[in-house]
């Protein structure tokens, strides 16, 4: 019973969310694209002819907002999960650690990129800790494959939660990037402890 009232508080509560109103009445996938719209406003690092990678993609918001903006490059999604198709985008499911994903990636791209997203975060467990700790696994899973397929003045975003594995992950994109800046968006929920991490040129 007690488990039926959290879920119905919790369905409750995101459907009062502005941004997930927003979302729907916009048409996106998720409310997490007014994340990435409010993220390029401030760095301004998505172009018209940018080649842009989106790992952990589903269900989309990051891509459709990615889509909007790239209209002579190339956006690629890539998830462990199905994704509806957006126009303007190529879909690849599979999951970016394995060596035949990546090469599909490098295929796809032909060449250095110019940008690589990520919004992944671990499913949750209810142990906080853990879930920062396994988030932030993903984040420095994600800046590898960034630092391997990004231009030397390349841009690299991703979540990541405050935890104990914060410090290495800024340590790791400090040494890595030589433009590194914390920022969380308006739109993130107050509560939420995720951060993003704003990358620009491999050291």
């Amino acid at each position: 019973m007690k488990k039926n009232k959290t879920s119905k508080s919790w369905i409750n509560k995101k459907h009062r969310d502005p941004f997930f109103k927003k979302s729907r009445i916009q048409g996106y996938n998720s409310r997490s694209a007014f994340k990435l719209i409010e993220m390029n406003k401030k760095f301004n690092f998505i172009k018209k002819n940018s080649f842009l990678l989106d790992i952990g993609s589903s269900p989309g918001g990051w891509t459709q907002v990615a889509t909007q903006k790239i209209l002579k490059g190339k956006v690629l999604s890539v998830d462990i999960k199905s994704m509806e198709k957006i126009n303007n985008s190529h879909f690849i499911r599979g999951d970016v650690l394995d060596p035949e994903t990546y090469i599909k990636i490098t295929k796809y791209f032909g060449k250095k990129i110019d940008v690589v997203i990520s919004d992944m975060a671990a499913n949750t467990t209810g142990n906080k800790n853990l879930d920062s700790f396994k988030t932030g696994e993903l984040c420095l899973n994600a800046m590898d494959i960034a630092l391997k397929i990004l231009h030397k003045d390349g841009v690299f975003i991703s979540k990541v939660f405050m935890g104990s594995i914060f410090n290495e992950i800024l340590n790791k994109a400090s040494t890595s990037f030589k433009k590194v800046i914390k920022y969380k968006p308006l739109s993130s929920r107050k509560e939420s402890k995720e951060i993003y991490i704003f990358c620009k040129s491999i050291s």
